[in-house]
């Protein structure tokens, strides 16, 4: 962690720079791992200042999450309702991986991100035009808290849990199978399998359901 000695003292504290700086630790250390004590000394500034500035951690970390959300590219809206949420799903991996901690806020109070927004309203006009109606919103829901959670486990179990499944092989004969795919699978290649198991629930829904198209 840079300390107020190593940082560049003609450098005038910005909003735009302490979130840089935020965004650069959460990179580094986990969304959850730093403090806004050592998020000023790496501005080179009091923790008043962030307060000044921004507010509490809690108004620093949701600056974080916008940040991180505005690289989410939305699909072409033309795109069919399936292979768009494809395209968004498959692409917020590698984004929220790169945050470590933003998935699970994100699955916990998404909704109350104002940069989320256009996602949300994206992704509900895509559903609705689609023919899920009233059910639109529960089905966002459903693929986009599915998505975070699948990206927060993979954020909480960290690079050991490859090498605790190995034992498990040894250990547990009756875990043998789960243990060695758990310790062998790509997580990626994982991740696209819950995504696509879940988006072929939804799309059951749409087609073997009656659902009531009032807004």
């Amino acid at each position: 962690m840079r300390t107020p000695a190593s940082v560049d003292k003609r450098r005038a504290v910005t909003p735009e720079w302490i979130v840089t700086e935020a965004l650069r630790l959460t990179r580094a250390e986990g969304l959850e791992n730093w403090t806004l004590r050592g998020l000023a000394a790496a501005v080179g500034a009091y923790p008043a200042v962030i307060y000044h500035h921004i507010g509490d951690r809690d108004a620093v970390v949701t600056a974080v999450i916008e940040r991180v959300v505005a690289d989410v590219a939305l699909p072409d809206p033309r795109l069919p309702w399936r292979e768009w949420f494809e395209d968004l799903l498959t692409a917020l991996r590698p984004v929220l991986r790169a945050a470590p901690g933003v998935a699970r806020r994100l699955a916990l109070h998404g909704a109350g991100v104002p940069g989320v927004l256009r996602v949300i309203d994206a992704g509900v006009r895509v559903l609705r035009e689609a023919g899920f109606g009233d059910e639109s919103c529960a089905a966002y829901e459903l693929l986009l808290s599915q998505a975070c959670l699948f990206i927060a486990l993979e954020d909480d179990r960290g690079p050991g849990l490859r090498e605790k499944s190995a034992d498990l092989i040894s250990a547990q004969p009756g875990l043998t199978d789960l243990g060695r795919y758990v310790a062998e699978v790509d997580p990626a290649e994982f991740y696209g399998y819950a995504i696509a198991r879940t988006l072929d629930g939804i799309a059951t829904r749409l087609a073997d359901r009656p659902i009531s198209t009032s807004v």
